[in-house]
């Protein structure tokens, strides 16, 4: 199951939330595009999830392919 979760350490914008362990598997969110219902921010036409640590959280990768696979493959 480690291909659900990585961490980067090494990376210069580690860490980008406050909380320990973060999932760098989804650094850019693959939920971006949709409504995904977390805590984003709709700020002049520009969706902001600056404050979203959903894709960071490792208990999360089943849960966000499985909102891929609905979402996609509709």
């Amino acid at each position: 199951m480690n291909y659900k979760y990585f961490e980067n350490k090494e990376c210069e914008y580690y860490p980008c939330h406050d909380f320990e362990h973060q999932n760098c598997l989804f650094c850019f969110c693959p939920l971006y595009m949709f409504d995904c219902g977390q805590d984003a921010i709709i700020n002049n036409g520009i969706k902001d999830c600056s404050q979203c640590t959903f894709p960071h959280d490792k208990e999360n990768y089943d849960k966000i392919i499985d909102f891929l696979k609905k979402e996609l493959f509709k």
